[in-house]
């Protein structure tokens, strides 16, 4: 009887062993930290279609992830510290977790408060960067998103040259990951072309949306369409990278480029 006893717990133990060790291996929760201006927030009810990048970001994750997203409009690196935003990532920031780093449409514009001269640019990518490693977290460099801009012959424009450039190197010289968006993004509104990339950024007629009630001709901000191919773009680098996060990812179309 004892031994008909020890056999089955034997094949009981071993019918629950997959089980046992599934659970063991269950990825823990992790948090994305989106810290940016007003091209990756989440947006108020009024200034629909305009969208952020960050609000279709978040759905495309499992639930082991949870996406906090503390970008905000018209703010640079100086102006997120300055706010506390910062601090806000920081003072709650666990082991594995991500903070997306993504500013330049407003620091480098020298006529608004926000102005961040190159120099300070740099030191401020660095604090993220040092600030967020030492909580055992993991920073992501992402470069500012390229805006609408064509030439006489259709060729698209940069527009934060110099600025997206300073990002390149803080990721390099303090080792990374990098996500080019002014550079993709650029590719993506040049395949588009001059006419059809307007689907892409908040581009509305009179009459088209009670918000925008005198139409809108915005060459900055996203439409739907626009800031979820941009999140689709962010989520293959993520996968390119080869970043743990990616296992996360839930939605199978999104390729590796």
């Amino acid at each position: 009887m004892k031994i008909l006893f020890s056999k089955i717990s034997l094949y009981a133990l071993c019918l629950l062993m997959p089980l046992v060790m599934s659970f063991g291996l269950q990825p823990g929760p992790v948090t994305i930290y989106l810290a940016g201006d007003s091209t990756m927030a989440d947006k108020a009810v009024k200034t629909f279609p305009e969208t952020g990048w960050g609000m279709p970001f978040k759905a495309f994750f499992d639930n082991t992830v949870t996406v906090k997203n503390i970008a905000k409009n018209g703010r640079s690196t100086k102006s997120f510290i300055a706010e506390g935003l910062w601090n806000s990532i920081a003072d709650n920031l666990k082991t594995g977790d991500y903070v997306l780093i993504q500013f330049g449409h407003n620091d480098e514009v020298p006529t608004k408060a926000t102005y961040t001269p190159e120099a300070d640019y740099k030191a401020n990518l660095v604090r993220f960067i040092t600030e967020t490693k030492a909580k055992g977290g993991v920073p992501v460099l992402i470069t500012p998103v390229a805006r609408r801009k064509f030439d006489k012959d259709g060729k698209v424009q940069g527009t934060h040259d110099v600025y997206a450039a300073l990002v390149r190197t803080v990721a390099q010289e303090q080792n990374v990951p990098l996500i080019d968006l002014d550079k993709e993004a650029q590719a993506l509104i040049q395949k588009f072309g001059p006419e059809d990339s307007k689907m892409l950024f908040n581009y509305l007629t009179p009459g088209e949306n009670p918000n925008y009630p005198d139409g809108k001709s915005d060459d900055t901000h996203f439409s739907e369409l626009g800031a979820r191919k941009v999140a689709e773009m962010v989520l293959a680098d993520i996968k390119a990278l080869k970043l743990d996060l990616a296992n996360r990812i839930v939605i199978s179309h999104i390729g590796v480029k």
